[in-house]
């Protein structure tokens, strides 16, 4: 089993936290959004995933190397491949060719999910769907009476169906989705100027592929700030169980109200942090109220009450201060 996971967009909507950091590292509960991903997947997985292949942009070697080591943890190997320009999600899968052979799973990063079953690999095809009560701004699926995919729909004007795709395919025979993507590219079939992932799943469906749709309980969107906010509130409540403060956490005249994770040698004096806390490492927090937010690693935080609140790494905030240093795309107030 080979796992594609696509990620090389440049994560405008999530601008700024991304002009430095690639969006699916963003962390939630604790943890970099791909990371989840792939480990959510292979929860699913009978088989052990073999092959990791992450399709990106010009993000650099400490990333590679990090995703490298994502990859590792699951026991498979990481094989990173460059999509340099944006010619659509077929174009993107197409970038890892060489992963494409045998049983294969297609997932989008930018999407978390959670599920209770396990991947049939004796199904030709799966699409992954959520019903929603507004599927205009999604590619949707219709349904059979026989449980098979008979449509795909991107974006319907008018109402098809409200089973919206998630972003997550299994494939039996990845040699196949290859061939259908290639023919894509030779044969310039572009919608908008790109290649379209849907455009194979036609192809295919026509030469007699039965694609199934496997239902999630929940989905969980990370596409811009908001939506990752309430990613990483979601993503809390599912773990309350487990709480997760680190062990060397500095709690001084401060209260914690779960569920919130709190990573390595972090400070926080004089405050109240949660519910729906996510702090990364070494950040420091004085006389602050801090509610369903996350705060990245090294951060300074003073005399703030902050909620719905993305904060990024190394950023200082200090609201008495009159003399402020601010990257691109930053905002106050």
């Amino acid at each position: 089993m080979n796992l594609i996971i696509p990620m090389a967009g440049m994560g405008k909507r999530m601008r700024p936290h991304t002009l430095i950091t690639p969006k699916p590292l963003i962390p939630v509960g604790g943890k970099p959004i791909v990371q989840r991903l792939v480990e959510d997947i292979a929860a699913l997985c009978e088989e052990q995933i073999d092959e990791i292949g992450f399709i990106i942009g010009d993000f650099g070697k400490d990333v590679e190397a990090q995703l490298v080591a994502i990859a590792e943890d699951l026991g498979a190997k990481g094989k990173i491949y460059y999509q340099t320009e944006a010619l659509g999600t077929g174009h993107a899968i197409y970038c890892a060719e060489q992963s494409l052979n045998g049983p294969v799973i297609v997932a989008f990063a930018d999407t978390l999910f959670r599920a209770d079953f396990k991947i049939d690999e004796r199904k030709e095809g799966v699409i992954w769907v959520k019903q929603i009560e507004d599927p205009s701004q999604f590619g949707v699926v219709k349904v059979g009476a026989e449980g098979v995919i008979t449509d795909f729909v991107e974006k319907p004007k008018e109402f098809v169906s409200d089973l919206a795709i998630i972003g997550i395919y299994f494939f039996r025979d990845g040699a196949h989705l290859r061939k259908e993507l290639k023919y894509l590219i030779d044969h310039k079939v572009v919608k908008g100027g790109e290649y379209q992932l849907t455009d194979a799943l036609e192809n295919m469906k026509r030469q007699g592929v039965a694609f199934q749709p496997g239902e999630v309980a929940s989905w969980m969107d990370c596409g811009n700030k908001n939506a990752t906010v309430e990613t990483n509130r979601m993503i809390l409540e599912f773990e309350k169980a487990d709480p997760k403060i680190s062990s060397d956490v500095q709690l001084i005249n401060s209260s914690v109200i779960q569920p919130v994770f709190i990573g390595k040698g972090v400070r926080i004096e004089n405050s109240v942090i949660g519910p729906h806390v996510s702090v990364g490492s070494d950040s420091n927090i004085s006389d602050s109220r801090i509610s369903n937010s996350i705060i990245r690693e090294n951060a300074t935080i003073k005399n703030t009450v902050a909620t719905n609140s993305l904060i990024g790494t190394y950023t200082k905030i200090e609201p008495s201060a009159s003399d402020y240093s601010l990257g691109d795309y930053s905002s106050i107030g």
